[in-house]
């Protein structure tokens, strides 16, 4: 199973046991990751910056979808992930390679 799926199949066990706690956090991210000020492509650049400085491997793959769908490039999406490594430096820049099996997913 791919990180995705284990991600969804996580948040299907949390609406049945939590729906209530699930739908507003569902909510506040719908909200958060709307255009604003920001345009939607920008907030999931910082979003999958974010998820390589904490390492999270669910979280890059959740943000790498949303960046391509929000329609960033390869480039775009390796530079923003590179911000996380300039903070946190060899740690997360091992996450690249989580970044890249993701990536490895839209771009070839």
């Amino acid at each position: 199973m791919d990180r995705l799926q284990e991600a969804q199949g996580m948040m299907g066990r949390l609406m049945g046991d939590l729906p209530d706690e699930l739908k507003s956090f569902a909510g506040f991210v719908k909200i958060a990751e709307k255009q604003g000020a920001l345009d939607e492509k920008t907030k999931h650049l910082t979003l999958i910056s974010l998820a390589v400085a904490f390492q999270c491997t669910w979280c890059i793959a959740i943000h790498t979808k949303g960046c391509v769908d929000a329609g960033a490039s390869k480039d775009e999406i390796l530079e923003a992930a590179m911000m996380a490594v300039v903070m946190g430096g060899g740690p997360k820049l091992m996450y690249m390679e989580v970044l890249y099996e993701e990536l490895d997913k839209y771009f070839k």
